[in-house]
């Protein structure tokens, strides 16, 4: 694969291989997944429809990055930590001569700071991982943000998180991270794996999701609005909408609707774009 990316990549002396090949760092949030078999279910996770490059976040180890190889697609891993990238560019292929690494990429890169449109020269690519906790749900916000380049995103995060982002309405995990999800991507929770697979162990289960682009994700309302919304309205989750949605000005005759009567948790993705479309018609009416 031609070099499509013009991050920096860690060169140093070959490093031997040993069974711990790179160390977990705290400040990172690193727990190196060692268990083969949720690895290659997590790699399983891509359907591979519609797109040929996939993108790694956190390859760690390589644990999870040679069963995505497996799949024939162009794939750049992407790590801040330099003894990742090291091990990587340098080891891995010898450890794994069974892995084909002709269309394999390692980078070193902030994935919160990348400009994905430069990845592949602008084609779409899938997003995958085994995610940092700390960051986990910024990965999520920056996936849907680019929402245009990214028909498919799969991974394991922290448990909670990933119910979170799963959830639907009536649940008390339901809230901003699963409406905007979901109003671009279809969202489904996988499987829950225990800390035992890890090094080291985290103190909580995590859990795999996948969501799928949605045929159809342009929205009928503005973006920027809908956003603005739902976080207010999370924002006061416990109140109706017609107590923690008063910022946005709302006519008398708007208020008396029966949706404003309710509270976030209990409307649907599609109420809350019926919202979101009654409070921009209310504005352009009081024009």
């Amino acid at each position: 694969m031609k070099k499509k990316y013009t991050h920096k990549t860690q060169k140093s002396s070959v490093k031997q291989h040993s069974s711990d090949p790179v160390r977990a760092k705290k400040h990172l949030g690193q727990h190196f997944l060692k268990d083969e078999e949720v690895a290659e279910r997590i790699g399983d996770t891509l359907t591979l429809s519609g797109y040929e490059n996939v993108l790694e976040i956190g390859p760690g180890t390589g644990v999870l990055t040679k069963y995505i190889l497996q799949k024939g697609k162009n794939v750049i891993a992407a790590d801040l930590d330099t003894e990742s990238i090291e091990y990587l560019n340098q080891s891995f292929a010898l450890d794994y001569p069974h892995v084909s690494t002709q269309n394999f990429q390692v980078i070193e890169a902030d994935f919160l700071k990348m400009n994905l449109e430069e990845l592949f020269n602008g084609e779409p690519f899938a997003i995958t991982g085994n995610f940092p906790y700390n960051i986990s749900t910024q990965i999520v916000f920056k996936a849907i943000e680019n929402k245009e380049l990214v028909p498919e995103f799969t991974g394991m995060f922290q448990k909670e998180v990933a119910q979170r982002i799963c959830a639907k309405e009536g649940s008390k995990t339901y809230g901003i991270l699963s409406v905007l999800a979901q109003a671009y991507f279809e969202a489904a929770y996988l499987f829950t794996v225990p800390p035992t697979v890890f090094n080291p162990p985290p103190k909580v289960d995590s859990g795999v999701l996948r969501l799928i682009r949605k045929k159809d994700y342009s929205l009928p309302v503005e973006e920027k609005l809908f956003f603005r919304v739902v976080k207010t309205a999370f924002q006061q989750r416990r109140k109706t909408l017609r107590n923690s949605l008063k910022t946005f000005d709302l006519s008398p005759q708007l208020k008396e609707d029966t949706i404003f009567g309710q509270r976030p948790e209990q409307l649907s993705v599609k109420q809350f774009l019926e919202l979101t479309q009654k409070i921009q018609q209310d504005a352009i009416s009081d024009k």
